[in-house]
């Protein structure tokens, strides 16, 4: 019988009564392992109901209560960093060691989370007036939500919901219903780590729920990463609805390779870039632009790199690349290579046609570089969320810095250079969220903040780290007097309050 995988409501979970359910596939296989339950509206109510209960408590309780749950949150999750990993591979593909490595930067921000009462410290300025005080706080909104992709199950989560709670904020997560069993042990290893019921709840859906969601009046904030079309759609429509939002979207990273740049660094460090969890991360370098007469030595050695790449399953430990998420996302991607030379693109590495043994009917594809790519061909143009890099060429670094400039897309990007006075350079000019001087995938540590430009964020803030705290908190300012024992009353004054 097909497992199935159910919503976490109040602190445990809730069977779903819709009726309908999606398929949760192993990657590796092409089988069909689970059913996921596709929440109704009624299901989605239900949920924000449980988290609204629980904010009449959480939200008052103390910075305390909440660390003291967080710290042994923490404890749990570190232990249970195998089991998280496990099912992250079985329903996405990605390595075992790739999944770990999620993990581990999901609990960067729980140990954030942690730490919450010195972010949530409030301001205090005395005697702007005559015995008048001015004080600053931060309060916690209600009831958010985040709805998350399928490409990070368990780590995208973590950047949302740990520093939510913390905050006093209850939530509702709605996960990708690709691979969902991830979510669910994250709220019930939470529930045994103390938290109330209600605090964390987990409803599993497509449209339907994301959008009940977004319309729901009980929900003071969305939280949001996916891809660009999606993430205007939910800024948008929440907006519309009068909801706080951060909608993090798409991406076409560029790497910038100077002339000066070890050439075997910066190869590596594409590699990695591009094809690391099969390049299904917002993160991932796309496009490499080779400065000047170093391209041609640039994409040799990527190649050298790139043919050695062990693709199999991602339970087997000698497997550094899995399989695609879907078998209709693994041709989407294979239509930008196979149409790329007719675009103009030298197609360098061709990895549409690659099978894994034993395995023939998993979402393979293996690692395709295609160089010489004009900015006007799909390939460069489209976020192809897959093992494929381009590579382009230009005369100089203003090139360079033009051309990535004109990109819609403006998340993470890339130099790499000996030189300190370029890289200083690059990183006021470039118009981008996220820079890495010599590092090819500049995602901050939990205690600065996620996110880009342009098409790739919308709203505000970014996430994670002080951003986050303040998306997940609404300041408040106080004004006070309090007059002098001694003093006779002031009288009535009717003009503006004289602070000086």
């Amino acid at each position: 019988m097909t497992k199935t995988v159910n919503h976490w409501i109040g602190g445990k979970t809730v069977e779903g009564t819709s009726g309908q359910y999606g398929p949760v596939t192993d990657p590796a296989t092409g089988a069909v392992t689970t059913q996921v339950a596709l929440a109704s509206v009624e299901e989605v109510d239900a949920a924000v109901a449980a988290a609204k209960a629980a904010y009449a408590t959480w939200g008052t309780s103390s910075l305390a209560q909440r660390t003291a749950v967080l710290f042994r949150y923490r404890a749990l999750l570190d232990a249970h960093r195998d089991d998280i990993a496990a099912l992250i591979t079985a329903e996405h593909g990605k390595v075992h060691s790739d999944a770990l490595g999620e993990v581990a930067r999901g609990l960067e921000i729980v140990e954030l989370a942690c730490g919450i009462t010195t972010q949530l410290k409030g301001e205090l300025s005395t005697q702007v007036s005559n015995r008048v005080d001015v004080s600053s706080i931060r309060q916690s909104l209600g009831v958010v939500a985040g709805i998350t992709p399928f490409n990070f199950p368990a780590m995208v989560p973590m950047w949302m919901f740990p520093l939510a709670i913390a905050c006093g904020n209850t939530f509702v997560l709605k996960p990708s219903e690709k691979d969902p069993s991830a979510a669910n042990l994250l709220a019930e290893l939470a529930s045994e780590a103390g938290l109330p019921d209600g605090v964390l709840n987990v409803v599993h859906g497509d449209k339907v729920a994301v959008d009940a969601l977004l319309a729901h009046p009980d929900v003071a904030a969305v939280s949001f990463v996916g891809s660009t079309p999606i993430a205007r759609y939910i800024h948008a429509t929440a907006s519309a609805n009068g909801k706080r939002v951060q909608a993090l979207g798409g991406a076409k990273n560029h790497m910038l390779v100077l002339p000066d740049a070890d050439l075997d660094a910066a190869a590596d460090a594409a590699v990695s870039a591009a094809y690391g969890s099969a390049g299904e991360r917002c993160m991932a370098i796309s496009a490499v632009v080779a400065v000047g007469a170093i391209g041609d030595e640039l994409v040799a050695k990527i190649r050298e790199r790139a043919e050695k790449i062990k693709i199999g399953p991602g339970n087997d430990p000698t497997s550094e690349m899995g399989p695609l998420i879907t078998a209709a996302h693994r041709d989407k991607v294979a239509s930008y290579v196979t149409g790329a030379a007719a675009q103009g693109a030298e197609v360098v590495l061709d990895g549409t046609g690659h099978t894994v043994e034993g395995f023939e009917d998993g979402h393979w594809i293996g690692l395709s570089l295609l160089d010489k790519v004009s900015t006007d061909s799909d390939a460069y143009k489209d976020e192809i969320f897959g093992p494929v890099l381009c590579v382009l060429r230009v005369e100089s670094y203003e090139d360079g810095v033009a051309l990535m400039n004109a990109s819609p897309f403006g998340n993470g990007t890339a130099i790499f250079t000996r030189d300190g006075g370029a890289a200083r350079r690059f990183q006021l000019e470039i118009q981008a969220g996220m820079v890495g001087v010599n590092v090819p995938i500049p995602v901050p540590v939990g205690y600065h903040s996620f996110g880009g430009w342009k098409d790739s964020l919308f709203g505000d803030h970014h996430i994670y780290g002080n951003d986050g705290v303040h998306f997940y908190t609404r300041g408040k300012v106080t004004t006070t007097r309090w007059p002098d024992p001694a003093d006779a009353p002031a009288g009535v004054d009717l003009g503006f309050p004289r602070n000086h």
